[in-house]
This record gives C-alpha cells, structure tokens and sequence, in this order.
C-alpha cells in the first residue's frame, strides 16, 4: 500500500499535460504514492452540468491531499450557452469547481509565495520574497450573488440604506448583486495564519491589505482582529495598507514585503501583481490549506490556446509540488526539488518561450529531474 493517496485532478486545457509532467518529477524523486485521478472542469461542466461531479468530490474526501493543475472557467451566461443540448437548462448554474472545493473542505488559508529566483532575466528585482497570504471561503468570493435582485433582498437593502433608493427606478432585472461577506472568525482565522506563516518562516513584518476607509463594516471587522492577534506577535512587525496603495507600493518597493495578508478578493488581485513582480505566474505556486487536508495548484489559468504544444512553463507546476511534498512532511524531497529549480534558472541555458528560450516544457522537465538526480543523497 503507498504511502500517500493524492486526488490528482489535470484539469482541462494545458492542465493535462502538465500533470503528466508533474507525475514525471515526483516519481524521479521517489514519492511512495498512489494517484487517484479525479475528472473536474470545462469538459464536465459541458458534457454532465456539473464541472466538479459527485465522484470526484467522492475522491477528494477519500484522499490525503488533492492536486490540480488548470481549468477553464468562463462567464455564466457564456457557460450556459456551451452545455450540451441535451443537458435541462433550467436551474443550472456554474460555480467554479475550485471554489466550492474550498467551501467544501473548508480550505480556509490560501498562501502564495513569490520570490525571485536567482539568475530570472524576468525578475523585477533580484530581492523579492513576499508570501501573499489570502483568506479562501469568504468575501466577495462567498457565492452570495442575486441577478434578478429578489423583491424580499431588494426590500431589506432599503430599509438598511436609503441610498438604496437611486436603484429604485431600475427594474429587479437590471441589477446584479455580489456580497462580501466576512466573519469574525474567518478573519481571525487568517490573521492568526498570516503570523504563525511569519514566525515558522522567520519574516519579519505581516501587512494587512484591506480599503476600511471604504468597505468600512467589513474591511473594520478584519483591521479590529488584526490589531488583537499583532500584541500576541510582539517580534513581527505589523502593519495596514490600502489596497490601492499597495499595489503602488509593491511596485515601487517590493523588498519592503515580507507577507500580506487579505480578503479573497483583494488577496487574488495581490498574489497576480507579486507574481509578475518575480517574472510571471509560470513561476508561482500555492497551496489551499484546511485543518488536516490541502488542495496545491500552480497559480496559472488552463491556457486553452497552448493546448497541446507543450510550451507552457511548467515551473509553477512544480513549485507547488514543492509545497505538496512540504505538507506531507518530505521536506528533504521539497528541498531537493527547489534546488534542481534554483539551479535550471541560475544556469541562464534552458527555458520556455516565457523566459526567453525555445526549449519545450518537456525538455525543460527532463533538466530538472537530471538535476534531480545529481542532487541525490
């Protein structure tokens, strides 16, 4: 019996064929694992109205970790247009399959580490380490969403706000309604994270982004328990941005980070930025942690137009494996694994068309896993 059981979810686009590359570098490693595939995305969402069916939910909850590479995701009203005629239209609606695992197995932390790699032509500075760490199943991500506006939400808005009121000569079908919705407990619970990430880590300084001076009962609620939990942190320097500012900031001092910590919304918009910061999302993982499970998936989109071309970086890929087998507690196989990483990009040699070279992602796959090999203990 393997040691580990892992959902392996490809995905659609070129999620697939970066999961096979994937499956390449850990078996090079040695993992004792098994993979229990799992179908998920655009395939299923067309074929079955469902992109996350009931049997690979199944698996996930059977499994000791998920990972999965890309899938494609794409407005509602453009998603109901591509079901398969024969699927009953009515009623159905397209939820991100990655969104409602996270609801599911309430995978509340999502965390981005984004670093300069050594040698990266891409690189914006050579200095950049900032960990973007990202509150998962609340916020304007709750699900919480109206189009048409029920009269009965229509009717309690008002009461609540007369500003309501400049709304009011609009039909009910004429406005949408997105809710960010944040608890208590789920901005505890991120802050706590963000600083327990600092203090295991050894980075001096946690940021919370947020716009309080606009969303004020929300962005309020996060900055009260944030400023609580900094006094129990008295070592790590703690602050609080907006998130406007930030993001002018982040370009215009980027070292000055170590890790900011933020709603759903505002923490995706962040982790994008800082991505690009250390030479594109080719280069950046992530992990989506719960209380004794997690789901890593590199922080790129399914690329449908490269489908099949075996040309897209497939780094982002491996650096979340790195934080897979980090989880798992195979340290010596994560440290492995970034090294033979640190060492391809330092060699300034071998890369895809993003970095500047011609190699394919296969080629590029097979420098890592010798430089694996090398590095064997």
């Amino acid at each position: 019996m393997s040691k580990y059981k892992i959902a392996w979810l490809p995905g659609d686009g070129v999620g697939p064929e970066l999961a096979d590359l994937a499956k390449i570098v850990l078996n090079t490693l040695g993992l004792d694992a098994s993979f229990i595939n799992g179908d998920i995305g655009w395939e299923f969402w067309k074929n079955e109205g469902n992109p996350l069916p009931t049997r690979t939910r199944k698996i996930i909850q059977e499994t000791d970790c998920a990972f999965m590479v890309a899938i494609t995701s794409k407005p509602q009203s453009q998603a109901i247009k591509e079901l398969e005629p024969s699927i009953e239209k009515e009623g159905i609606k397209y939820i991100s399959p990655i969104l409602k695992i996270r609801q599911d197995m309430d995978l509340h932390t999502n965390i981005r580490p984004c670093k300069s790699y050594f040698g990266n032509r891409l690189n914006y500075r050579d200095d950049i380490d900032i960990t973007i760490i990202r509150e998962n199943t609340e916020g304007l991500y709750s699900g919480v969403e109206f189009l048409p506006v029920p009269d009965e939400v229509f009717s309690v808005l008002k009461n609540h706000n007369t500003n309501m009121n400049r709304f009011a000569e609009h039909s009910l079908n004429d406005i949408a309604i997105s809710t960010r919705i944040c608890t208590r407990k789920g901005c505890r619970s991120i802050i706590y994270q963000a600083f327990e990430y600092a203090k295991k880590n050894n980075k001096k300084s946690v940021t919370l982004v947020d716009k309080p001076n606009v969303l004020r009962e929300t962005g309020q609620l996060m900055s009260e328990e944030a400023r609580k939990i900094a006094k129990e942190y008295p070592e790590i320097n703690f602050s609080e941005a907006n998130m406007d500012a930030m993001c002018m900031w982040m370009v215009k001092n980027p070292e000055k980070y170590d890790v900011l910590v933020a709603e759903n919304m505002f923490g995706d918009i962040l982790s994008d930025l800082a991505a690009q910061l250390v030479g594109g999302l080719g280069f950046v993982g992530s992990s989506n942690i719960g209380e004794g499970y997690a789901l890593f998936e590199p922080c790129h989109g399914s690329v449908p137009k490269y489908k099949g071309e075996n040309k897209v970086n497939p780094i982002a890929t491996f650096v979340s494996l790195i934080m897979m087998l980090d989880w798992l507690g195979e340290k010596g196989m994560a440290k492995n694994l970034e090294n033979a990483i640190s060492n391809l990009i330092k060699m300034n040699k071998y890369g895809t068309y993003d970095m500047g070279f011609n190699n394919n992602n296969i080629e590029i796959t097979q420098h890592i896993c010798d430089n694996l090999n090398s590095g064997k203990n």
